[in-house]
């Protein structure tokens, strides 16, 4: 049998961080499609407040971010005070620190692609009777395809790399919530830089891989446009 070098340890911490990417993506596409759109037609305080709470995992420490988030689905939190279940270090716990920490990185793409939908064609697409829905998937979807694909592969690299949120919620449970981020420091940390070396490498080349083909593909939607 082939060897990679990989422990099995690894490798489920491998299998759980590409889990984790892929489903906090649907999800963050899922809920950020429609609130991307609000924020980029909105234009009053709340509009305002709420871009403004999107964009705060940008500049917020990512362990702040993940204890308070602790806090709310934790064993005291207000989750559990009305009778809801514990997420506090469980997989579904990580998905809700990785999209609330992810949230830019899929909403804001989506917005900057929404708002540079001409709304001439909106209204051309109403005076032919299209309802709210087909003007949206007729006309803004196709139009917004390049920041669909942004969103969806800055939102998987960004969740793959993440480690001070999924740290504060999940721990460190091998096989549940330990992901490739936490398994590298485990390994700095007994001197095992052979290990870290080889899953750090891995992390490396599938950022770099996503962000090549992003450019790539966008470059060509540019040079199809021009």
């Amino acid at each position: 049998m082939f060897d990679t070098g990989i422990s099995s340890q690894d490798l489920m911490a491998l299998w759980l961080t590409l889990r984790l990417a892929a489903v906090t993506t649907v999800v963050l596409l899922v809920l950020g499609t429609p609130l991307a759109w609000w924020l980029a037609n909105a234009r009053t305080r709340a509009s305002l407040v709420v871009e403004t709470l999107v964009a705060l995992p940008l500049v917020l420490p990512p362990t702040v971010l993940g204890f308070y988030v602790l806090l709310m689905l934790g064993p005291q939190g207000p989750i559990q005070a009305v009778g809801g279940p514990s997420f506090a270090f469980t997989f579904t716990g990580l998905v809700i620190g990785s999209v609330l920490y992810s949230l830019p990185f899929v909403v804001q793409p989506l917005q900057n692609a929404f708002a540079g939908v001409g709304r001439e064609l909106l209204e051309s697409a109403a005076t032919l009777r299209a309802s709210t829905w087909d003007q949206f998937r007729s006309v803004v979807l196709p139009l917004s395809r390049r920041g669909f694909l942004t969103a969806a592969t800055l939102g998987f690299a960004h969740t793959v790399g993440e480690f001070g949120v999924v740290l504060m919620i999940g721990g460190n449970i091998p096989g549940e919530t330990q992901v490739v981020s936490i398994a590298i420091y485990d390994h700095v940390e007994a001197v095992d830089y052979a290990s870290a070396h080889l899953l750090s490498g891995l992390l490396l080349g599938i950022s770099f891989f996503m962000l090549l083909g992003l450019y790539a593909v966008n470059g060509r939607f540019r040079l199809t446009t021009l």
